[in-house]
């Protein structure tokens, strides 16, 4: 009997571990979907460690596969996959992903936005306003090259040093090789609305940035009034930081 007392306990202080962590079930969510948006340099794929987190939790999950043309093409596809998510939807964007969900945002399924090392601009600002690079520089910013199309992208050993630092070389080197590359007319383009006014916000900070710099995106995180979470992590926060980031998503989902 004594045994059966001990192995019950340990499973309930086992149970109450995972649920402390942030994964929880979803009878505790009000959000049944998430909409995940990548950013520059990146694509869906950037989500494939937080989205079975997700999944665990109750959540339904859709990545958007953004085009990355301009920001009205990416606010559309995102919309899209909004209306095809069953509402209510936490709307999530990584880096550039800010500028398209802080748009995007207004669409009435959305219940809640969450900022992952990401651009929240003001009403009429571009990402090159935003960026504000006099007062915060960003070395990944200035690694940029740009091809004979006009499309920004990052060289194998700039993603390395300044896009996913703490990653191994084979994460890097597939960061590099499946990139999307970014318009360069679409850092001019200013978003119309500003979702992060109506919505309850949520910004994932990733403490070791050199793409959108650490010190900007604490500027963002209080300028929207979001509740903020902060972590030692290159600008790709959720490849190497997967569970914090669902961790904040789910809170988003509560």
């Amino acid at each position: 009997m004594t045994s059966i007392r001990n192995f019950l306990a340990s499973a309930a202080m086992a149970s109450a571990m995972i649920w402390s962590s942030g994964l929880a079930i979803a009878s505790d969510l009000k959000a049944n979907s998430v909409v995940l948006v990548h950013g520059a340099f990146a694509d869906g794929s950037s989500w494939s460690k937080v989205t079975p987190l997700l999944e665990a939790a109750g959540l339904d999950v859709i990545a958007v596969q953004n085009p990355l043309e301009s920001l009205a093409g990416d606010v559309a596809f995102t919309n899209r996959a909004i209306d095809r998510a069953e509402g209510p939807v936490v709307l999530v964007g990584h880096s550039w992903g800010g500028m398209v969900i802080t748009e995007a945002g207004g669409h009435d399924k959305v219940q809640s936005l969450v900022y992952v090392a990401a651009y929240a601009p003001s009403e009429g600002q571009s990402l090159g306003e935003a960026a504000e690079l006099e007062k915060f520089p960003a070395p990944g910013i200035g690694a940029l090259q740009k091809d004979d199309h006009g499309y920004f992208f990052l060289s194998k050993e700039a993603a390395a040093k300044y896009f996913a630092q703490d990653l191994p070389k084979d994460q890097t080197d597939f960061i590099a090789a499946s990139q999307g590359l970014l318009n360069s007319s679409a850092l001019g383009e200013p978003v119309s609305t500003t979702a992060w006014k109506d919505k309850p916000s949520f910004y994932a900070i990733a403490g070791e940035d050199h793409m959108t710099p650490t010190a900007l995106q604490r500027e963002f995180a209080k300028k929207i009034g979001a509740v903020s979470r902060e972590i030692a992590s290159s600008h790709s926060i959720m490849v190497s930081q997967p569970e914090f980031v669902a961790n904040l998503i789910i809170e988003a989902a509560k």
